[in-house]
């Protein structure tokens, strides 16, 4: 069987695997919206969405899909009851309910969140769990755990694993050289939580907006730093097996230095409320976005030191008649790749999943890790 008949043969699997299951998207948001437009292009599940606003809910049923009003006080139960699965778009503040709630009556969970401590919670809930729990699906965490697993694995013996992910706007414009792409609140959240690294062999916890350093990537000069929760679970998975492990976001050069400013001396990090209000204020958001991500090991093969990188940019598309951005895109595929993973009897069917529990080879051949596959980077920019 050549590639391109393989490559086939699971999209047909993944396909008649997801039939006739039922899911629920809690959160009609902008990644809520992009997880049903790639959902429902694919075909094979029947979609739900439930969200308190009336307005997003509108824009869900003109898909075509059943809506769900869900109060204020969190009755998640006529959402996600009855479900396959339920996928959680929310805010990460919500991510430890509604996996409670999806445990209690056996419906799989998933979510994008980058919260360390919501992670672990969930990982508690999932040792009694007869379904699944798999949480931080998306991009980081998410699909630079999988890369990062991936590219460390080839060694016998691993020193350094560094990964590095960027959403950015393609044409950064005023000292912060920013715009935002995606939650404000869960953008502050990185920026000020601790960040679970591996150090000298160690388990440590280092600092938000630390560990500052510059490289280039395809001629782009960027700047990295240390941010919450994009490890996801790699820091237990390769203890005692790595050096060095870390990961860091991307910007353009001297974001840093004015975040510094703004969350240290200003005292900011002490007031998430006003800083939130000033970002959604001051940065504008774009729907001109790039996805940047880099992860690259070092570590021997056989008696030889050698180093191993992977990179891609991946900018946004239209899906059947929907412009996504990249960022849209690109954390709502890493979500329904999970979902259809675990449909078609890849993954565990119960329990704690873990990101890196997913073989590179096997997202990528997904119908929905596509969206992840090498771009004509020069042609889609373009677009």
């Amino acid at each position: 069987m050549n590639d391109k008949t393989s490559k086939k043969s699971v999209q047909a699997n993944s396909t008649k695997a997801a039939a006739d299951k039922k899911v629920t998207i809690l959160g009609a948001g902008k990644i809520g919206f992009a997880m049903a437009v790639l959902l429902q292009a694919a075909g094979g599940y029947q979609l739900r969405i439930a969200d308190q606003s009336k307005a997003q809910l509108k824009a869900a049923a003109a898909l075509g899909l059943e809506t769900v009003q869900i109060g204020k006080g969190g009755d998640l139960l006529p959402a996600v009851q009855g479900q396959f699965a339920v996928l959680n778009a929310l805010p990460f503040h919500m991510a430890i309910e509604v996996a409670g709630v999806a445990a209690a009556h056996g419906v799989h969970y998933f979510d994008l969140t980058e919260d360390v401590q919501s992670t672990h919670a969930i990982r508690k809930i999932a040792a009694k769990a007869g379904s699944v729990l798999m949480p931080q699906c998306g991009l980081a965490p998410g699909f630079i755990g999988i890369v990062g697993n991936d590219v460390a694995k080839h060694f016998d013996t691993l020193h350094d694993l560094k990964m590095r992910v960027g959403a950015l706007p393609r044409y950064p414009q005023g000292s912060l050289r920013y715009n935002l792409t995606w939650s404000t609140e869960g953008l502050i959240n990185e920026y000020i939580n601790p960040c679970e690294a591996l150090v000298d062999g160690q388990p440590l916890t280092v600092h938000a907006l630390e560990g500052l350093e510059t490289f280039a990537l395809d001629g782009i000069e960027y700047e990295a730093f240390n941010t919450s929760g994009g490890l996801g679970t790699l820091t237990e998975t390769w203890a005692g097996k790595a050096r060095n492990v870390d990961y860091k976001s991307i910007r353009y050069p001297g974001h840093c230095a004015i975040l510094k400013i703004l969350l240290n001396e200003l005292k900011l990090r002490d007031k998430r409320e006003l800083l939130n209000e000033i970002f959604d204020n001051a940065i504008a958001a774009t729907r001109q976005d790039v996805i940047v991500i880099f992860a690259s090991a070092t570590g021997y093969k056989g008696e030889r030191l050698m180093q191993e990188s992977y990179s891609a940019r991946i900018v946004g598309t239209t899906v059947a008649g929907h412009a996504l951005t990249a960022i849209q895109l690109t954390t709502a595929a890493g979500i329904c790749c999970a979902l259809d993973l675990v449909a078609s009897g890849v993954l565990p069917q119960k329990g704690f999943i873990a990101q890196e529990s997913i073989a590179l080879s096997d997202f990528i051949a997904n119908r929905f890790g596509q969206y992840y596959r090498a771009q004509d980077l020069n042609a889609a920019l373009a677009a």
